[in-house]
């Protein structure tokens, strides 16, 4: 896999802030899914040895059937602390690497995680997707920040998720009864898009199945 931007890793949080704001430059904000969606992954991170390691899943489904295809774990040790706003610094390490096992890279990425919805725009999935060219999604659990109105309870509602006067992107309800998801764009694709194709890869579960695959593999 090559990699279209490189950075260091071994940086303070001046310096994480500073390579994001160059990078979110170069975040594309409309769709260029080339050809047809064959295979799409759900990207996950989960912790080890007390914080120490991190274990990157990659799961890799086929589309649109939402079947296990492969999938690539990869373990590296941790080098910058948490703070929030800057977690891809953790774990986008690991990620490529597990990236970097797969035979085939899937042409879609979700990611566990903010993409666009970020204070500077440039959360994992914006980060993951840049440096790799791969078009990707941040399907986020929890709201990072943002404001929006009331939710309808039917599955496929969505509301725009609001930051000021800009759509960072959108509160999704993928099932009824349920607390919703926060879907942003990561790279290479328009938020329409990302919450159509968020809808294709939910099954009758409140996450993504690319979302779940890879949790299981993340968590051990």
């Amino acid at each position: 896999m090559r990699l279209h931007h490189r950075h260091e890793w071994d940086v303070d949080a001046g310096q994480a802030v500073a390579i994001q704001k160059a990078l979110r430059t170069h975040v594309v904000q409309k769709d260029e899914l080339n050809g047809k969606i064959r295979f799409v992954a759900g990207v996950d991170v989960g912790f080890e040895d007390e914080g120490r390691t991190a274990r990157a899943a990659v799961a890799v489904l086929g589309f649109p059937e939402l079947q296990p295809v492969t999938q690539a774990i990869a373990r590296v040790p941790v080098r910058f602390p948490y703070i929030p706003g800057l977690l891809s610094f953790r774990e986008i390490p690991a990620i490529v690497q597990a990236l970097e096992k797969l035979e085939h890279l899937p042409e879609l990425l979700l990611c566990d995680g903010q993409g666009y919805a970020h204070p500077r725009r440039f959360g994992l999935a914006c980060h993951l997707g840049v440096l790799t060219g791969i078009p990707s999604i941040g399907v986020g659990k929890t709201r990072l920040l943002g404001r929006c109105d009331a939710l309808p309870d039917r599955r496929g509602a969505w509301v725009p998720l609001m930051d000021k006067d800009e759509i960072i992107g959108a509160v999704l309800r993928t099932r009824e009864g349920v607390k919703p998801l926060f879907i942003s764009i990561g790279h290479r694709i328009s938020l329409n898009t990302a919450i159509d194709y968020v809808m294709r890869c939910t099954t009758r579960y409140k996450l993504p199945q690319t979302t779940r695959y890879a949790h299981r593999l993340a968590s051990g």
